[in-house]
């Protein structure tokens, strides 16, 4: 039997097969990319509208001064988009390197160092948005409860940028889930019964 075409990303292993599936390579190749560099614009937005967001205000002739740093889930933010933005940017140029080659440039063990990169990424991202979702809630809504103002009321400049920043974060956070699908497809096409059957190539 001839194989027809070879590579797959992540990691360009050799994957052999048919003309049929050429297309699906092609394609999940050019999904991954526009998805990394979608997660890189969208990790630098979120550094950049939480990271210099500040507003100040005089409170009873007492100036107060509202930055990202004074609640630790926008911290938590940026942080993890930062390093998401650094990691997607990374791959995309691997991506790149692999489509203008179109030849086996890594070991074996990349697409699962791929894989797992993806997958952590991915919850650190989803974890941040969480955190930073509940945060701003309380921000805008308050606590009656416990006697916890609605921040928001005094900041309003300050909190409509979080929110955008929040938004970029949920753009991000999505990016990477269906990344992470895209690199499971990749990886685990590998170890599909067909190549057994068929007797192809590691």
């Amino acid at each position: 039997m001839s194989y027809l075409s070879v590579g797959v990303s992540p990691g360009n292993v050799p994957v052999y097969h048919g003309t049929s599936l050429k297309v699906i390579d092609k394609r999940v190749r050019i999904a991954e990319l526009v998805l990394r560099c979608l997660i890189c614009v969208s990790g630098i937005a979120v550094a950049i509208l939480v990271g210099t967001d500040t507003q100040v205000r005089e409170i009873f002739t007492i100036q107060k001064k509202a930055k990202f740093t004074d609640m630790k889930a926008l911290v938590f933010l940026v942080i993890a988009n930062g390093i998401a933005a650094v990691y997607s940017l990374a791959q995309a140029v691997r991506c790149v390197v692999g489509m203008v080659r179109g030849s086996v440039l890594f070991s074996k063990p990349l697409p699962w160092i791929i894989f797992s990169g993806d997958q952590l990424i991915a919850y650190l991202t989803v974890a941040a948005v969480a955190a930073a979702a509940q945060s701003a809630v309380l921000a805008k809504f308050g606590q009656p409860e416990l006697q916890w103002l609605k921040v928001c009321d005094l900041y309003g400049k300050f909190c409509n940028q979080v929110a955008g920043g929040i938004a970029s974060a949920v753009l991000a956070s999505l990016g990477t889930v269906v990344l992470s699908c895209v690199s499971a497809f990749s990886l685990f096409r590998l170890y599909s019964g067909d190549k057994f059957k068929n007797g192809g190539r590691w």
